[in-house]
């Protein structure tokens, strides 16, 4: 099994990056086992091709424009991924929709996609996320590590052990 999880997005505007932080927080926070490949997408998208493929799982950690309030995490599931791609929130969204549609038409296509985002207060200039979607990881990572025990994986805390 090959459970890929990928923080996408753009550091440099706000809340854009919070898939990137999230990834960053999981990978600190948790042991993760062997079958759990984390990846930075940040804006990248068809240089992905590979490190997608065939994957049984896929889960996207995102900013997402879905008309929430501001700070609202949104997790996306099988038929509800397309929704996703329909509001561009920004390009590398547009690269991995390219990306997804590549791998569907050479039959590579991961086994099932998860998208776990965040409504973003603010896509200013900037490196820091805002306090209220800063807020917010804790439960983005929590979605993560829930998915990934639901998929059969055992995840434990780095945090717990280390104490």
């Amino acid at each position: 099994m090959r459970i890929v999880v990928l923080g996408v997005g753009n550091l440099l505007l706000t809340d854009e990056g919070v898939g990137v932080r999230a990834i960053e927080k999981l990978q600190r926070d948790y042991d993760l086992p062997a079958e759990v490949v984390v990846i930075d997408g940040g804006t990248t998208g068809m240089e992905m091709l590979e490190d997608l493929s065939n994957a049984d799982h896929l889960i996207i950690i995102d900013a997402v424009r879905a008309g929430k309030a501001p700070a609202s995490i949104v997790k996306l599931v099988g038929d509800q991924v397309p929704v996703f791609f329909k509001t561009k929130l920004s390009p590398h969204q547009i690269g991995l929709s390219d990306v997804l549609a590549t791998l569907a038409f050479i039959g590579e296509q991961p086994g099932g996609i998860t998208v776990i985002g965040v409504e973003p207060v603010s896509l200013e200039t900037s490196m820091e996320l805002t306090s209220q979607v800063e807020a917010r990881l804790p439960e983005v990572v929590g979605l993560v590590v829930e998915e990934l025990r639901q998929l059969g994986l055992e995840v434990n805390s780095a945090i717990a052990e280390a104490a």
